[in-house]
């Protein structure tokens, strides 16, 4: 069974939770905990963030899209 569990770890609640999960899988073998999985290929997600630290990219505002093309 697997089951998918966003924690906020800016909260209080959601750091205590994460380290309750982490001592647990210390202690349990059967259990791991896997961390986000992004949607979308390493290659694009790095040529994203080259681009942005380059500023080699233009901005369109989303509220008049067609308008900005």
């Amino acid at each position: 069974m697997e089951v998918t569990i966003k924690i906020n770890e800016k909260t209080k609640a959601g750091k205590t939770f994460k380290s309750l999960l982490e001592l647990f899988v210390q202690e349990h073998k059967g259990v791991e905990i896997v961390e986000n999985k992004s949607p979308y290929k390493p290659e694009f997600v790095e040529m994203v963030k080259k681009r942005v630290a380059e500023e080699k990219f233009v901005a369109i505002e989303t509220k008049s899209i067609w308008e900005s093309i």
